[in-house]
């Protein structure tokens, strides 16, 4: 396989990669915007969020009329004209829609970044309706989440815990059928491909795909302090993986946000060709 190019650089905290309408779309984490790149390295900024906004949890995701969902102190939403109004009084962190219309959001009810003691997450369910409820509890720190073509699974990654847990998705949305898919990783950000494994960061400053059981088939080495916090499979074929990175020292916990937002930018969205097609969503 061969070394990642750098598509973009002089980023915060790239997250939340997705692929949508010929481009890559990303949260720049520390300076609060919605950016789309195209292959060439051509960005622009598609959204800005409220400065006054919750500080964690910012997603993106697309309802299926077209309009853009971002995730913060409640589930916004961008409406034509580009304003951007309250979907659901719902804080999140990461968020996917299915096939459906269904909007899964997750979540932990306590400040990571003020450094409060942890608590389980959870993810829950907006249905299309607008009616929402919790569909699972206990999730240690709660980040990206898939659903496979199907609509039948959803795979989460608990990053406290260092793992992937599989769910089945039921007809009403719910869901059941809990289950481990990998351990022993460093999971945020995760892509599926059309094979059923998952890229995903590992805490070792690299990425892997890995199978359900958690076989690793590919992994790639980052470098020192170069943390992956997200990845996407996209390009027109799917073929390109996108990694989002910046530079995070273990020693420094939490200081790291602190160096980011006021030092340089050292966030970068690296690409590598992969053979097996992304698949599902985002």
């Amino acid at each position: 396989m061969s070394e990642p190019k750098v598509l973009l650089s002089g980023l915060g905290i790239p997250e939340s990669p997705r692929w949508h309408q010929g481009r890559l779309w990303f949260c720049n984490w520390i300076d609060r915007q919605v950016v789309a790149v195209d292959e060439n390295g051509k960005s622009e900024v598609m959204a800005v969020r409220d400065p006054d906004s919750h500080p964690m949890g910012y997603s993106i995701d697309w309802l299926p009329d077209g309009r853009l969902l971002v995730t913060g102190d409640k589930l916004r939403r961008q409406e034509l004209d580009g304003s951007m109004v309250i979907h659901a009084e719902q804080a999140a962190n990461e968020i996917v829609v299915d096939g459906r219309g269904n909007i899964y959001l997750n979540g932990a009810d306590f400040n990571f970044v003020g450094g409060e003691a942890p608590k389980p997450g959870y993810i829950k369910l907006v249905t299309p309706d607008g009616r929402w409820r919790v569909v699972a509890d206990d999730i240690q720190f709660p980040n990206g989440m898939v659903i496979t073509p199907d609509n039948r699974t959803l795979i989460i990654s608990e990053s406290f815990a260092r793992r992937l847990t599989a769910f089945d998705i039921d007809a009403d949305g719910g869901l059941s059928g809990r289950r481990v898919f990998a351990e022993g990783l460093g999971p945020d950000g995760i892509s599926l491909d059309a094979e059923g494994a998952v890229w995903v960061g590992t805490a070792d400053y690299s990425v892997v795909r890995v199978a359900e059981g958690g076989e690793v088939l590919h992994r790639v080495e980052l470098g020192e302090n170069r943390a992956p916090f997200a990845v996407m499979l996209g390009g027109p074929d799917r073929r390109t993986l996108f990694i989002m990175t910046a530079e995070w020292r273990p020693a420094d916990g939490l200081k790291n946000l602190e160096r980011l937002a006021s030092g340089p930018r050292t966030g970068e969205i690296l690409t590598l060709p992969v053979s097996v097609p992304g698949a599902g969503r985002p």
